[in-house]
């Protein structure tokens, strides 16, 4: 068993919104600990001189715990100073019983970090840090926008349009044109000019628009229309800032491309939460067991007690059931194998299983740099699948074919 040796200089850092409570254990000549403690403010001038501070120890580690948002600017700064601060998950850290108080906490932080007992939490590069303001901005965009297109829905059917009754998406381009037209004061014939290449027959789809819409009703639902352009337009501005930032992480996003369910969007938004370089999880499980989308682990006297999933990046747990999702929908290996898991274990189930799959491919991809192949799948197939019937029209056409009768 490798022994742990004892750090020289360790610091221990309590965060609070304005206050920072720091402790550096140095070791003297004779081999003995000395505590330092001084305490900070919050606003940036003190915050820079508690960086210059610390950095004056030339300490061999920095750690801190990870409540909050707290702990973003005072890592920032010592990363601009060349410290690399461990941020541990505060769960971890265990507190002496009967000292709990701030100056006891970062004390004993800096115990177990001279100690060699801490483990850092993953903490992308300061680029991807700031992108991702823009990649879960759009994430809660998103969850907003679905509610309030469920709420422009129930409005008009409390004023009795039934149009989700009769159409598959209330909120496609030839469902948004006939709501449109009723909310600019058309009658329900006017709005069926707008019903475009719908499968509802005519007659359903007029008996759905017909209804009494209030003044109340128009009002409410005029506000919530105003709403949704507004939030569209913000996710298309998000998307295409998104997308312009992550050009230098391209060649990353092209080997993710490769993935089934995964487009362009998807790939950024990975690639902001995990990064490109996978050594600092070191193997596939761990980031699965960081994303909170690995079985979970709960075994005494030899009995399995609990398998649910530990906590994790909800943000990435979010985006890769998304994936799984639409890898499902494909000609590939996850829709054949979300079949045979949905059957025995449901369908949130599977689908949590299919992301795990999908993470750990992740992984694979960004660590050797290669793109994703389904061998179970023959891609030159699907291709003569579907173009086949187009070449051989083509083929007739220009005499290369006889024509059939």
């Amino acid at each position: 068993m490798d022994l742990i040796p004892i750090c020289r200089c360790a610091v221990g850092m309590d965060i609070h919104l304005n206050l920072i409570e720091v402790c550096v254990i140095t070791e003297n000549p004779d081999g003995e600990p000395q505590v330092h403690r001084r305490r900070f403010g919050g606003f940036r001038r003190e915050r820079l001189e508690m960086a210059n501070w610390i950095a004056g120890f030339a300490p061999e580690t920095v750690v801190m715990e990870s409540t909050g948002i707290d702990w973003k600017s005072p890592y920032a700064y010592l990363e601009r100073l060349g410290i690399r601060a461990l941020v541990v998950n505060a769960q971890h850290v265990k507190k002496v019983p009967g000292r709990k108080t701030d100056v006891a906490d970062a004390e004993w932080l800096a115990m177990l970090a001279r100690a060699g007992l801490l483990r850092g939490s993953f903490i992308p590069p300061e680029r991807l840090r700031n992108l991702r303001q823009l990649s879960r901005h759009h994430q809660r965009l998103t969850a907003l926008l679905g509610a309030e297109k469920n709420r422009l829905v129930r409005v008009l059917g409390d004023a009795g349009i039934r149009l989700s009754a009769v159409v598959s998406d209330p909120h496609g381009v030839a469902a948004r044109a006939m709501i449109d037209c009723l909310l600019d004061g058309g009658t329900p014939q006017q709005a069926l000019r707008h019903a475009g290449r719908l499968k509802a027959p005519r007659e359903e789809l007029a008996a759905a628009l017909e209804g009494e819409l209030s003044a109340e009703h128009l009002f409410v639902a005029r506000l919530l229309r105003r709403h949704l352009d507004a939030l569209e337009a913000d996710l298309g501005a998000l998307e295409r800032e998104l997308i312009t930032a992550m050009a230098p992480y391209q060649p990353a996003m092209d080997l993710l491309l490769t993935i089934p369910g995964i487009d362009t969007l998807a790939a950024a938004k990975l690639l902001v939460e995990i990064g490109d370089d996978m050594t600092a999880f070191g193997r596939a499980g761990c980031l699965a067991k960081w994303a909170g989308l690995c079985p979970g682990n709960d075994q005494s006297a030899g009995k399995r007690r609990s398998a649910k999933t530990p906590k994790g990046n909800r943000y990435v747990r979010a985006l890769l059931c998304e994936i799984a999702w639409a890898a499902t929908r494909t000609a590939s290996q996850f829709k054949s194998r979300y079949q045979g898991l949905v059957i025995r274990r449901g369908a949130k189930r599977a689908i949590v299983a299919i992301a795990h799959q999908l993470l750990k491919i992740v992984y694979v991809l960004l660590a050797r740099r290669v793109p994703y192949r389904d061998e179970t799948v023959d891609d030159e197939a699907l291709a003569v699948q579907r173009k086949a019937p187009r070449w051989i029209r083509q083929l007739k056409k220009f005499g290369h074919l006889p024509q059939t009768a």
